[in-house]
């Protein structure tokens, strides 16, 4: 599932007489002018609405993001930047965690448009977080450069395609929220201060930005039973975990620094996509 073979061997079908675009080799040594073995690499979006409809969560490998959203190492590095513009989070501080953050919301279109809605406070759904049960909180909103980069456009069409594999929806209601956490000997890198928990939304996701200095911040997803799902550390950039906040509940453990005299770092951009 979610891979389309084009072969000409060994099923003798015929030859191509060229390679079918998005097509690789499947085997250097059986390429010739009479038969070659082409494969398509897998689609990462049928890949993720089935993972979603079986299990319930998906990783996305950075390799396979960055190919499919067309992001070099310029326009990655110029969207990793906009991390280094975030305000701090008054509420987590409350807890102990030093995070800083900001926070917008979009109407996204079947198509994968998005539309950005005036500024307003953020509120959770009731009995999703247990630290903040019924109160808005008040983040700074998301800069002008970060709303029109082209990679969170392509991050948002690429969400409501996946999120539309479990849920027909004509229209997504957004939540996008960059997070810098930072943990140290005096202050706690909890990216999840109120641990275990639903978001109340239809789909959950998290891709990774940059990671400095730290170990731990290991996400778990698990059903309401309390049986795991899976358990990742999202180490390398570009890495993308989806969830179906419907029927499953995630976290993520503390990041500690690994050099006792400098900050662990953890950026995340975390978006929610529920139906409307």
């Amino acid at each position: 599932m979610g891979v389309t073979l084009c072969l000409t061997k060994p099923f003798a079908i015929g030859k191509f007489p060229s390679m079918p675009d998005g097509c690789a080799p499947w085997s250097a040594s059986e390429k010739s002018e009479e038969n070659t073995a082409w494969i398509i690499a897998a689609d990462p979006v049928d890949d993720a609405r089935i993972a979603l409809a079986s299990t319930g969560a998906h990783v996305i490998p950075p390799a396979v993001l960055r190919q499919r959203l067309q992001i070099d190492h310029a326009r990655w590095t110029r969207f990793a930047a906009h991390w280094e513009d975030l305000r701090p989070d008054r509420y987590a501080a409350q807890s102990g965690t030093r995070r800083m953050r900001r926070y917008g919301r979009f109407i996204l279109a079947r198509d994968g448009s998005g539309q950005l809605q005036p500024h307003a406070t953020f509120r959770q759904p009731t009995n999703t977080n247990r630290l903040f049960p019924d109160a808005g909180r008040d983040f700074a909103p998301l800069t002008d450069a970060f709303v029109t980069d082209p990679v969170l456009d392509a991050m948002l069409s690429l969400l409501s395609q996946i999120a539309v594999g479990i849920e027909d929806a004509p229209q997504w209601n957004v939540h996008v929220h960059p997070f810098r956490v930072l943990g140290s000997t005096d202050s706690r890198g909890d990216a999840t201060p109120e641990g275990r928990h639903q978001d109340g939304v239809t789909v959950v996701s998290t891709l990774l930005v940059a990671r400095r200095n730290a170990t731990g911040g290991a996400s778990s997803v698990f059903l309401a039973d309390g049986r795991e799902v899976l358990t990742t550390t999202l180490s390398e950039p570009g890495t993308l975990l989806v969830g179906d906040d419907r029927r499953t509940w995630h976290s993520v453990s503390p990041i500690r620094p690994v050099v006792m005299d400098a900050p662990a770092l953890r950026d995340v951009l975390v978006v929610t996509l529920t139906a409307c």
